[in-house]
């Protein structure tokens, strides 16, 4: 399998945390290629028609994108359970709201990157970070229960969201006021998978 991928994108590095938790890191090949919203790679494309990353070229099926599509298949291609049946409903919620999170962060970053400077929006810019810092609150005081749980997609997709925070938007200073969510990354970034797969590295 190959998987094709680009800079400290978030999406990417679920997928890659989750290789490294189930033990499937060795399978797949990493593709670097560019994943601009203005020109993508014709490799990418040719793969996803829409142009993004992650993108996990298999050699027996259609490549599967969209991140929540691959760690879904990566899981049971290994039999993690990374979805356990008894709480799936809460994980892929908590995905969700971690995949939320890094489309609103990831917006900014484009926002600011490819538009003219006369024409950033900077009221669009924040309405984006009001969806991340929502988010963060809801975490923050309705989930903590479940990320003290046994590891499922959730606390992968949510540590991965601040991981993006940390690297992009670090001034917004995402721990103010949020201390058991601030505590909880802290300790979960100790894990291998996170280590291996740390931006800053």
């Amino acid at each position: 399998m190959k998987l094709l991928k680009a800079g400290p994108s978030p999406f990417v590095r679920k997928v890659m945390v989750t290789l490294h938790e189930t033990g499937q890191f060795d399978d797949v090949e990493q593709v670097d290629v560019v994943a601009s919203p203005m020109a993508p790679d014709a490799t990418l494309t040719a793969a996803n028609p829409v142009g993004k990353i992650p993108a996990l070229m298999r050699e027996d099926g259609p490549t599967l994108y969209d991140s929540r599509v691959i760690c879904r298949f990566l899981d049971a291609r290994a039999g993690a359970g990374l979805y356990p049946e008894s709480r799936i409903w809460d994980t892929l919620t908590l995905e969700a709201t971690a995949d939320g999170i890094m489309e609103a962060a990831v917006l900014i970053v484009y926002e600011e990157r490819f538009r003219p400077p006369e024409k950033v929006s900077i009221e669009w810019i924040e309405g984006q970070w009001s969806k991340v810092s929502r988010a963060l609150d809801a975490v923050n005081t309705r989930w903590m229960s479940h990320l003290h749980g046994r590891l499922d997609m959730g606390h992968i997709a949510i540590a991965c969201a601040l991981g993006y925070l940390d690297f992009r938007h670090d001034v917004r200073s995402w721990r103010t006021g949020r201390d058991s969510l601030a505590t909880w990354y802290t300790r979960f970034c100790e894990r291998p998978a996170m280590q291996a797969t740390d931006p800053n590295a």
